[in-house]
Order: C-alpha cells, then structure tokens, then sequence
C-alpha cells in the first residue's frame, strides 16, 4: 500500500549540490550513548510498549525487540548498502523529476546472485522508504517482486536533489536488515530547514507527540490523533498494528523503524523509541483511519546532559 509523497519538512538545511549527495553517507563511527531529551513534558508515561515491536533500531536490522537493558552501543540501519553479507543494488541511480518511473532494485547475497527468499515482516516482504537527504518528501511504499529477484515499485520524486532509499527487509533464514542508497534527481532546488514540532496537521487530523527522548535509552512516547477537535478511537491496523513509525537522524540519515506496542484503536499510539545520540530527528508517523493512509511529520531536538 503506498504511501503519498509528502512534500514535508523531515531535516536540517545542510548544503546539498543537485544531483550529488549531501551529509554524512556513511557510518560515522560508534555511537556512544549520552543522556538527553527535548520536547514538552509528557502527561504520563506511554502504556504498552515493550513488545516484539516495540523498540529501536540496531545496525543489524533498524528494529528492536524491547528486551534487554534498554540501551544500544550499535549505530542505526541504514547508513551503508551492504551489510552482513547482503548487498542493495539499484538498477539505476538517477530518476527524473515530477514524472512516475519504476524504480527497481535487487538484494543480492554474498556470492553477488540476487536474493529470492524473503519473510513477511508486519505485513510485508520488503518495505523501502524515500526520502530526500534534507527529509523532505517522505514515501513509505511497498515493492512487489519478480522471479529473479528483481523488485520494482513505481515512485513519483516531485523535486531535485539527492534522495536516500531504505530497504528494509528479513531474508529467509537471516537477521531483519535495512540497507540504504543514494539516487540523484537532477535539477536545481533549494534545501529546506524545519523547526522543533511535536504537533503535526494532516488532511484534517491533529496528531501531537508527547514523551522525553534520551540518547542511549528506550523512550516511552504517545502519538495523539484527533480529527476536527475530537479524539478518533477507531484508527484501522497498518502493517500489522495501528501505527508505523520510522525515525530519522538529521545529517546522515541513520535510521530507525518502530512498531508500536499493544494498545487500543486510538486515540493514543505508544511506541518506545530510543535513539543513539543527542542531535536532531525526524519522526514520520503513518496511520490507517477512514481506508486512507497519512503521515504526520515531526522534528525532535535531542540535547545532551551536563
């Protein structure tokens, strides 16, 4: 089910060069957790996370089981295209802007065939997400696979610039992982910056995000969502659950992929987010309500502690 572009704010402005990439396209070394927060005070604490899709992300898979003490050393996915042995390989890397073009792109395993055998992961076989490298114009969509592996997916990249594409995927067999690559739309255009938000309005809903960040640790945080001033309490399951999160860390994209835990059809989300630095995220949140699929778009400022 694909979710629409939104041309939305998801970063910082940073110098981008069309057609090139801007900001980190690597891993920038170990992520050494040091405690922060930002945002408003939550109202409570968020109830129900804690569950195989509760937490954050590692550098094997971009996810998290909940479990464990609740603080990662390991970098986020998404930071190179080959890892553990398996490699993203774009069939190109250049797109055109403003007109639908198939985007299609293989996984190949170490002996450099492609891979075949995937496993459904909420909902799905392989999930790939776009995103310009200044986070505008998030898409979360789902490709479909040919016989030899080829996968495919029709995108619309509405502007210039240099985008980032997550493949997040569990081959049969293998730990979930998320690999990422570059693809460049030529043309002029500008970087965009965006300011702290923990609201967001889409298509009428209100969407507000309480909690405390903290580098290093599991966050529990709540996603509100309202429509015309009242609360909606019959959001319809998403990819297995009643809301999709992916986070984002501003400059090199380092990416997380959370799935909320058990909770009831509105009008709160709760997910545990961790995220591994001090620094500034993007959180794009997509829920089901009314057979339609939004995206509500947030920018959180994780400072350090003294």
């Amino acid at each position: 089910m694909n979710t629409p572009a939104k041309l939305a704010a998801y970063g910082a402005a940073l110098v981008l060069v069309a057609g090139g990439a801007w900001g980190v396209g690597a891993a920038v070394g170990p992520l050494r957790a040091e405690p922060a927060a930002s945002g408003p005070a939550a109202s409570g604490p968020a109830a129900g996370h804690g569950d195989d899709h509760a937490a954050t992300g590692s550098a094997d898979d971009g996810h998290g089981d909940g479990a464990g003490d609740g603080h990662s050393d390991a970098p986020p996915a998404g930071l190179a295209s080959s890892e553990g042995g398996y490699t993203l390989v774009p069939a190109t890397t250049t797109l055109p802007a403003g007109t639908t073009t198939t985007f299609a792109f293989r996984i190949t395993g170490r002996d450099g065939a492609a891979v075949t055998g995937f496993d459904v992961a909420h909902d799905k076989r392989m999930h790939l997400v776009v995103v310009r490298r200044d986070t505008t114009g998030f898409q979360h969509v789902h490709p479909d696979m040919a016989a030899d592996g080829t996968w495919s997916v029709p995108l619309t990249l509405p502007e210039a610039g240099s985008y980032r594409v997550f493949a997040d995927f569990a081959p049969t067999g293998g730990r979930p992982t998320t690999l990422g690559a570059d693809i460049s739309v030529p043309g002029p255009f500008e970087p965009r910056a965006h300011q702290p938000s923990w609201t967001a309005e889409v298509d009428g809903y209100q969407v507000r995000l309480t909690g405390r960040l903290s580098a290093g640790h599991v966050a529990p945080v709540r996603l509100t969502v309202a429509k015309d001033g009242g609360p909606v309490t019959d959001l319809e399951p998403y990819l297995g659950s009643y809301g999709h999160l992916v986070v984002l860390r501003e400059g090199d994209l380092g990416y997380l992929h959370v799935h909320p835990g058990q909770g009831a059809a509105g009008p709160e989300i709760p997910f545990g987010v961790e995220v591994p630095t001090a620094g500034t995220y993007r959180l794009f949140l997509d829920f089901q309500h009314a057979g339609v699929v939004r995206t509500a778009e947030f920018t959180v400022e994780v400072g350090r502690d003294h």
